[in-house]
């Protein structure tokens, strides 16, 4: 099992950036894939962002790619989104969350979820 706690969101203008961080428990986490996804209120939970266990494969949304950047440290049990160029429509709560075994877009392949970040852009 893992928990996971992330930090860094915040209100900023657009064309800002926000770097969004992610830590784990645990001492299986290179075992896990990670993700972040967002919701908006109204809006179902949405796909932003995945790194595989070994750190050398990602996959965005197409509404982020070029913008955003996932990274992981698997010695120090981290997972952050550095997020460039923000937009108003990306304004959601973000989660950060592993799937064993797994990685991708997929929702329903985590397991594990933090408890969400808020980032608000404004225009």
């Amino acid at each position: 099992q893992v928990q996971l706690v992330e930090s860094g969101g915040g209100l900023v203008q657009a064309g800002d950036s926000l770097r969004l961080s992610c830590a784990a428990s645990g001492r299986t986490f290179s075992s896990y894939g990670m993700g972040w996804f967002r919701q908006a209120p109204g809006k179902e939970r949405e796909f932003v962002a995945a790194v595989h266990m070994s750190a050398s494969i990602t996959s965005y949304a197409d509404s982020v790619r070029g913008r955003f950047t996932i990274s992981r440290d698997n010695n120090k049990n981290t997972v952050d989104l550095q997020m460039n160029s923000l937009k108003p429509e990306d304004t959601a709560v973000y989660y950060c969350a592993a799937a064993r075994g797994g990685w991708g877009g997929n929702r329903s392949q985590y397991a594990y979820w933090g408890q969400g970040t808020q980032v608000t852009v404004s225009s």
